[in-house]
């Protein structure tokens, strides 16, 4: 037995050679049973005569039907199956000789048909028990009852029996597998793998009473909507959730326990993923130069990524941050891309590099999502935000006129729209300057607008983490802040159609569902780290930063858009001022740059934007 619980596996033949065993000793007991242990001379004589046949025909059926070739300690419903197939068709063949013995050669049984019934009872039970009661005992010995942890899986499907078999067949340190939850009635009260089955009304009845320690959401396929509301109900009980990934990413075809993973921050969106057409996407960059700056940020990365995806005839990488370029053009090259981009570093602020860039790459389509985000550091430093917001999309936008560019796709933002900061004013501003921009020469000019990205640098995922593992305090502005959110892969999807499907002049965004309480996500990114909020971390409210709104707006009533072919992309229905003076009054705000003056630069930029009011106590008094 020490073989049985060490960390290697019992040798093969020693398994073979107890279950031949087993069956002599069954064998053995059936002439005793059926001759209440007194058999005849004349049986036992019988019996000597056909136990060599006896042996051959048992040891030659383990051989063919492999049963000593699984894992004893890790037992499973298709060994038990193997092994009734081997043991009954090994007792259809005594059978099938002791009638041929008899009706052809008129000879009498081998031995009674009733002693072959009794063997094949006992040796079929005996095998079957003997490996379950290993399995139980190794599992047991390994992680005793008291350290388990008791799992529920969604979905009592065959993912589900799959998942439930890898946590049978690994060393799971100690998982036990509860209960199925499933939202099909007609599987309510059965089992699955020996586990109870439960309709999903039965769920929060089961997680109160303290037994559930995880959930494994297994269901391929499964609706955002309805993903979330198990989340939710399981968080509300402070129940782990693990998620079982996609079939494509099982290790040749078989799951394993150490695949699963936590469930992330962007599966609580409680909405589906946008998905958008693709192949209209591909055939407007099939075979074009790109250029795409901001490339090393986290929109302009993904950008890049998935561009390369459209079979561009190049992708030109502009960005002036060093060492992200770097990293990007490290994991491009890992991945064999090299020949099909180009590493630009180069400032759109700088208007002489930005047109040598043009001379060189000669695009046909520009992404431009290079840009100051930060709404707090652009609040103290209004220069900047001016300089690259502003003057960064007008020498982009001047330089796509001049080189004949197809396409000038511009990643804006939610703040744009009413602004209360400068960040927001400034691409306010750049909206505006593409907007005058529009039907000049070829070029098509398309902006897109939308919220906050998951995950992306400087977001509060990432800063909601950081505080999370340092062990708190998390800190949110306002208890009812709420923001619109999207993925990255989203957020780039949309630029991508935007640019595909645009006419010129438009201003998309996204139907993005409800706003999220940003002290909700903060909650649950708690629990989803297994800490409990005010036992073991707590969150601590510090106030509105300058500049910062309650809630983002995107424009996305009805009243202020305009459908699209798309029934998640939608126009924005904005009137645009008289763009008479608009030009002069951008360069104005432009040159300011050089007077260094706060006050003037955010007065300048209330006049290019009249809805633009200040929560900045600083410039506050220049509202008018």
């Amino acid at each position: 037995m020490s073989f049985l619980f060490s960390g290697k596996h019992t040798p093969r033949w020693v398994i073979f050679l107890i279950d031949v065993t087993v069956c002599v000793f069954a064998f053995v007991l059936a002439y005793l049973i059926r001759f209440e242990f007194k058999p005849p001379e004349d049986e036992i004589d019988l019996a000597i005569s056909f136990i060599g046949i006896f042996l051959a025909v048992r040891a030659g059926s383990f051989i063919l039907g492999k049963t000593y070739a699984g894992i004893i300690r890790y037992t499973s419903t298709q060994d038990s199956v193997r092994i009734f197939t081997v043991i009954s068709g090994g007792t259809m063949l005594f059978i099938a000789m002791n009638l041929l013995r008899n009706r052809v050669f008129d000879l009498p049984y081998f031995v009674p048909n009733s002693i072959l019934l009794i063997e094949y009872l006992a040796s079929l039970f005996a095998l079957i028990v003997s490996r379950i009661a290993v399995k139980v005992l190794y599992l047991e010995l390994k992680t005793p009852s008291k350290a388990k942890m008791r799992v529920v899986i969604f979905g009592a499907g065959e993912s589900g029996r799959i998942t439930k078999r890898a946590f049978d067949q690994e060393n799971t340190s100690g998982i036990e597998v509860v209960a199925f939850l499933d939202d099909d009635k007609t599987k309510s009260g059965k089992k699955l793998e020996g586990v109870s089955i439960y309709h999903w009304r039965k769920a929060e009845e089961l997680f109160a009473s303290g037994k559930v320690d995880q959930i494994i959401i297994s269901v391929q396929n499964i609706e955002n909507s309805r993903k979330s509301d198990i989340i939710d109900e399981a968080l509300k009980h402070n129940i782990q959730v693990m998620n079982v990934p996609p079939v494509q990413q099982w290790i040749n075809g078989q799951l394993s326990v150490k695949q699963m993973r936590q469930i992330r921050i962007d599966d609580l969106l409680g909405r589906e993923s946008i998905q958008l057409d693709s192949e209209n996407v591909r055939q407007q960059i099939k075979g074009k130069r790109v250029l795409i700056t901001g490339a090393a940020g986290s929109i302009g990365s993904e950008l890049v990524r998935q561009v390369l995806a459209y079979e561009p005839s190049k992708v030109f990488i502009c960005d002036q941050a060093e060492t992200p370029l770097f990293e990007l053009d490290a994991e491009l090259v890992k991945e064999g891309q090299k020949e099909l981009y180009e590493v630009i570093v180069a400032d759109v602020r700088n208007r002489e590099r930005i047109h040598r860039v043009f001379e060189h790459c000669t695009p046909d389509i520009v992404y431009h999502a290079a840009a100051y985000k930060h709404v707090p550091l652009m609040e103290e430093n209004p220069s900047e935000a001016v300089l690259t917001n502003v003057q960064g999309t007008v020498n982009m936008v001047d330089k796509s006129l001049e080189f004949n560019v197809e396409r000038f796709v511009f990643v804006s933002t939610d703040k744009a729209v009413n602004p209360t900061n400068v960040m927001g004013a400034t691409k306010r501003v750049a909206e505006r300057y593409i907007k005058l921009r529009t039907s000049k020469d070829k070029t098509t000019f398309i902006t897109t607008r939308f919220g906050n990205v998951l995950g992306s640098n400087g977001s509060v995922i990432p800063l909601f983490r950081k505080q999370i593992a340092e062990g708190g305090p998390v800190t949110v502005t306002h208890q009812e802040v709420t923001r619109y959110f999207m993925t990255i892969p989203e957020a780039v999807q949309l630029v991508l159609e935007a640019g595909a499907m645009g006419e010129g002049g438009e201003i998309f965004v996204f139907d993005m569902g409800q706003r999220v309480r940003i002290i909700d996500l903060a909650k649950n990114m708690i629990k989803l780290s297994g800490l409990e909020l005010g036992k073991d971390i707590e969150i601590e409210t510090v106030g509105l930063r300058p500049g910062e709104k309650l809630h983002e707006e995107l424009l996305s009533n009805k009243e202020n858009t305009l459908p699209t072919h798309h029934p998640k992309i939608l126009r924005a229905n904005h009137t645009e001022l008289d763009d008479g003076e608009l030009e002069q009054q951008i360069a104005e705000l432009v040159h300011s740059f050089a007077q260094q003056n706060n006050d003037h630069l955010v007065k300048l930029i209330k006049q290019l934007v009249p809805e633009f009011r200040s929560q900045n106590s600083t410039f506050e008094r220049l509202d008018s």
